[in-house]
């Protein structure tokens, strides 16, 4: 009688969609509750992309393009991981992610809604759901209430595969983006700090990964930082010249901060482990662009956070401050007992938008530092408007550039690093001498030998 195939030799990855805070619709923001003009100009933006994504498709078709996925960078803790990723469509041996290319490469690309695709981490399956049609659950916000996982019962024929590759390759696996080709999933898994890598794979594609970066739990301290003007120089003096600079100049040519990327170095050094989140207003059409100015520029490693430049549910079309702040929100969500240091530039509002996330998180930021811009860098408006200074119980510090700003900032955050050591020994140290007051308890419970005459 012939053996019944083993079950995978190791567990498949459990994973289920989630809409964030920056998906779920505000009352204030919903279209209908707004005036008629608004509504009626809204609906017609709507149509619009409607239609550019209607004709797009059709003509991506046409042309014989097939969806190919747009990994982006994820992120999470060791238990549950955020993974994110868009298919697109592309021409047909483009199988393999372009980094490298210039913004106007980026910006116009065709989404591919409802597209089946596979997902390892670390060559480990991720399964969301009978066939791959993931509930809404909406009620988990974060890692921290996001508990409730289907279990493996749920899965049905698991028994028949052999083997974890021949699980990631079947329909069991497939999970499909949505309408705009997003897809935005937490996985439930233990994991060991550092960098995991995660592979997705489509019809017609070679797979394609990207990094999966994961905090050690309880982490004290993380790095939110702005990404243009900030460690990116834009130098230009208003927005339409800073859209051609982006869509048009090779990333290669861009430059940085100057010191900006020793700068960070150091703060990394000094909180080892300590996630840095980078936060900007453009797409995420443009995140591989992004990426590679960071890494060219020996920036640390992290998530890119954009945004979407076509109307979601929450905001239709945030603005640059509603976006970070919505962004910064979700991570406070995420890392409930982490600590941030805060870092931007003094051209987008940040030092407002800054200020408010202090008062609405009493004591989670530590520091906040402020690039400031030169009078070249800085628009008409922005001159005549300066942005004032953050009236906030955390200290503040200015500079132009990475050197002059790690000059100011670099005592506090010596001061910070050496504390957390210090806690993080006497931490140590407790769970020690609990460890070994219940060996003594449980010691002191055994029955000893009876002498018997």
């Amino acid at each position: 009688m012939p053996n019944k195939p083993s079950k995978p030799n190791k567990q498949p990855i459990l994973a289920q969609r989630t809409r964030t805070t920056i998906d779920r619709p505000s009352v204030r923001e919903q279209t209908d509750r707004k005036p008629p003009l608004i509504q009626l100009t809204r609906r017609a933006i709507t149509g619009i992309f409607g239609c550019w994504y209607a004709a797009s498709t059709r003509a991506a078709r046409k042309a014989g393009w097939h969806p190919r996925v747009e990994p982006y960078v994820g992120y999470g803790t060791e238990k549950f991981s955020r993974v994110i990723c868009r298919t697109v469509y592309g021409a047909p041996g483009h199988g393999i992610r372009r980094t490298v290319s210039r913004g106007i490469r980026n910006i116009f690309m065709v989404p591919a809604p409802k597209v089946p695709v596979h997902i390892s981490i670390d060559g480990i399956p991720v399964l969301a759901g009978k066939g791959g049609k993931v509930g809404d659950l909406s009620q988990f916000e974060s890692f921290e209430s996001f508990e409730s996982f289907e279990n493996l019962d749920s899965f049905e024929n698991l028994d028949s595969f052999e083997n974890l590759d021949a699980l990631a390759v079947s329909e069991v696996s497939e999970i499909n983006t949505d309408a705009q080709g997003y897809m935005d999933l937490l996985a439930k898994r233990d994991m060991t700090p550092g960098v995991h890598t995660i592979t997705y794979a489509v019809k017609n594609r070679a797979p394609v990964t990207s990094p999966l970066f994961i905090s050690p739990d309880g982490s004290p301290v993380g790095i939110i930082s702005d990404v243009d003007d900030t460690i990116m120089v834009s130098q230009v003096p208003n927005v339409a010249q800073a859209a051609m600079k982006f869509l048009f100049t090779n990333p290669y040519k861009r430059s940085s901060v100057p010191g900006m990327s020793v700068f960070y170095n150091k703060i990394a050094d000094l909180f080892p482990g300590a996630p840095f989140f980078y936060l900007s207003t453009s797409p995420w059409n443009v995140e591989g662009t992004i990426r590679e100015v960071i890494r060219a520029h020996g920036f640390p490693q992290g998530p890119i956070l954009l945004r979407d430049i076509d109307p979601r549910p929450k905001t239709f079309i945030p603005s640059g401050v509603q976006h970070k702040l919505e962004f910064v929100q979700q991570l406070m969500s995420d890392f409930p007992k982490m600590r941030f240091i805060l870092l931007g530039d003094d051209g987008q509002q940040d030092p407002t938008t800054y200020a408010r996330i202090t008062r609405l998180y009493p004591g989670r930021i530590l520091a906040i530092g402020i690039r400031q811009l030169t009078s070249d860098e800085k628009h008409l408006q922005q001159i005549l408007t300066p942005t004032s200074a953050p009236d906030v119980d955390v200290p503040v510090f200015y500079g132009q550039s990475g050197v002059s700003l790690m000059s100011t900032m670099l005592p506090l955050l010596e001061k910070l690093a050496k504390d957390e050591r210090a806690a993080a020994f006497q931490r140590e140290l407790q769970a020690g001498l609990a460890h070994m007051a219940e060996r003594v308890d449980a010691a002191d419970g055994v029955p000893g030998s009876t002498d018997v005459s």
